[in-house]
């Protein structure tokens, strides 16, 4: 399998090993609308600190148990203009670098640095999914080749299960230099194949949601459903042939069509009286409930169904009163079709995690779920940047409580901010740590 090699590499492929564990001290609670100081034990957490340190200290509690992970890290595009500085050029950034990476970090190019950043990141991501969980991954050009090598290497190529293509900006920027550029990707692994497709059974497959109700009008109330009525034919399946049913009615598929079905399965259907024979065609059958639990979604995002960036920005400004607090978010609704499309892995009660949080979307689609379906979903966000409780924070307070003419989704979380090691230099166990800050259950 091919690999990518870049400066510095050999200096972070493990380092995440070194990182140490930390203690997760708790700030606050905000629960039915009021901030508490007391923790809320709802399994909601929103941690403030290095995204790196922060993923480690995750791991004696959630190891192998994040069912969905959604990241929107920095696209390296080279803006250092925007809130969220997207040249890897943060000030944090370049410190961790040098620690690292020692004096060759001085020679990095800003794809060396970016690459030198998300590797170890991603290596305990890798490690908190879930062997049936999916991870999806929001990029640009600049760096969608790098992401998608290092990722084979840290997840396994046998594991990619595709590209997504999003078109976020819904205009065309006639300021374009050559193409304008409107589509961003979304990379989507999962941890173990053969964890999230066992044998043929479709509900181990990511699909949209199952056929609604209504599109199967008939019911003979006899114990098996509602059913549809489908044509017997189609354009193609299986070669063609006649076949006489019980009634001895002889049967062959229209000129230019060929049967949906193979003989055997006709046969069975017959034997079964799923067969109606009105009109100039026999149809057939088909219940809700033997049909596959909807169909695989497209590798191409709808913007009727994922919004569009301009809608992510709408909403914010929306929750914040008409101030500008992010550039360029992303829609909740982009997150909640991540989840609406996982059958096996989003079972009401998963725990959704978000590394690179921003403004908190993926907190806010959560939420949304949750209020629709009476679900259960956990979130936990982590945030580096000084925003984390001024916007990523005060967001999701706002969704839970309400904001303007939107009606509050409910919810409560715990708010963190990353404390000292857990062991000393020596690792010997750091006497200083009170455990009881933290509801981390530590496991070595």
């Amino acid at each position: 399998m091919p690999t990518l090699h870049w400066i510095g590499k050999e200096k972070v492929i493990n380092h995440h090993l070194d990182v140490p564990f930390k203690v997760l001290e708790h700030s606050y609670g905000f629960d039915k609308g009021k901030q508490t100081k007391h923790e809320t034990k709802s399994g909601n957490k929103i941690i403030h600190g290095d995204n790196l340190e922060a993923l480690k200290a995750l791991l004696p509690e959630y190891e192998g148990k994040i069912k969905c992970i959604y990241i929107d890290p920095p696209y390296n595009t080279g803006n250092e203009g925007w809130v969220y500085n997207d040249n890897v050029n943060d000030p944090k950034i370049k410190k961790w670098l040098g620690q690292v990476v020692g004096k060759e970090s001085e020679d990095l190019s800003r794809h060396d640095k970016w690459l030198c950043m998300m590797y170890p990141r991603l290596k305990l991501l890798h490690k908190l999914l879930a062997d049936d969980g999916v991870i999806f991954i929001s990029i640009d050009d600049n760096e969608q080749a790098n992401l998608k090598l290092i990722m084979d290497e840290i997840f396994g190529f046998g594991n990619f299960l595709s590209t997504l293509f999003w078109r976020g900006m819904h205009t065309v920027r006639n300021s374009s230099k050559d193409f304008n550029k409107n589509i961003e990707y979304v990379i989507v692994y999962t941890k173990k194949l053969s964890s999230l497709i066992v044998g043929s059974d479709p509900n181990y497959y990511l699909r949209t949601p199952q056929d609604k109700t209504e599109k199967y009008p008939f019911d003979d109330n006899d114990g098996k459903g509602r059913y549809k009525l489908d044509p017997i034919y189609a354009r193609n399946y299986y070669k063609p042939y006649e076949y006489t049913f019980q009634n001895g009615l002889k049967w062959s598929p229209p000129r230019g069509n060929y049967p949906r079905y193979s003989v055997e399965r006709l046969r069975d259907m017959d034997l079964k009286e799923q067969i109606i024979f009105t009109g100039k065609e026999p149809k057939a059958k088909r219940y809700l409930n033997e049909v596959q639990q909807g169909v695989p979604p497209s590798t191409l995002l709808e913007p009727g169904i994922v919004g569009f960036n301009k809608d992510a920005t709408l909403l914010l400004n929306k929750i914040f009163s008409g101030e500008k607090v992010f550039d360029q978010p992303k829609p909740p609704s982009l997150i909640e079709f991540f989840l609406s499309i996982q059958r096996k892995v989003d079972t009401n009660d998963s725990i959704v995690l978000d590394s690179f949080a921003g403004s908190g979307t993926t907190a806010h689609a959560v939420l949304n779920l949750n209020k629709q379906d009476g679900g259960n979903r956990k979130f936990i966000l982590i945030e580096m940047e000084e925003y984390a409780e001024r916007i990523t924070s005060e967001r999701v307070k706002k969704v839970i409580s309400g904001f303007s003419e939107t009606e509050g989704t409910g919810g409560s979380f715990d708010f963190y901010k990353l404390g000292q090691p857990l062991f000393n230099k020596d690792k010997n166990l750091n006497e200083t740590v009170t455990l009881g800050k933290s509801d981390n259950t530590f496991r070595f």
